[in-house]
């Protein structure tokens, strides 16, 4: 969602509107405006600064096995000799890699893979992401059953 902290604090309305968002991603204005107490053009005005200040984004949401990708995996990836922050740049080029995160503890990044099977899981392992300069070591996850998934971030309640 970009690499700025934003300042600006998310109101009451903001927050509700964001929550309704997160339920029905392709609500109408009308029914939005509605549910907040303001006008249409206030809301709308309202979303287009959400989306437009980057805190919050509109997308369609897949399961990646209902688009023939049915094998996925976290990596946990060790790196030596450069920034990780350069190696997490070089991943999130990557086609298959969908979430990038650097993080303390025994690896120095996280990344999720989604691939069409196990032969292109080990060729994205193989050919793309272990051939990063810096990585070092790696150490698969492989996702057996996913349990839970949600994108309505910690319930933007106030």
């Amino acid at each position: 969602m970009g690499d700025e902290t934003r300042a600006r604090a998310l109101d009451n309305t903001d927050r509700s509107l964001i929550d309704l968002l997160q339920k029905d991603g392709r609500a109408s204005f009308t029914a939005l405006a509605k549910a907040v107490g303001l006008s249409e053009g206030a809301v709308r005005q309202r979303v287009q600064r959400l989306l437009r200040d980057d805190l919050m984004q509109i997308v369609a949401v897949t399961d990646p096995a209902n688009v023939d990708l049915t094998r996925q995996a976290m990596v946990g990836i060790n790196v030596d000799g450069v920034d990780p922050r350069d190696v997490a740049d070089k991943l999130s080029e990557l086609t298959n890699v969908h979430y990038v995160v650097l993080c303390a503890g025994r690896y120095d990044l996280l990344a999720e893979l989604v691939c069409r099977d196990d032969d292109h899981m080990l060729e994205v392992l193989g050919e793309e992401v272990r051939k990063i300069p810096g990585v070092s070591g790696t150490e698969l996850f492989v996702y057996l059953k996913l349990a839970k998934q949600n994108y309505s971030w910690g319930r933007l309640t106030a």
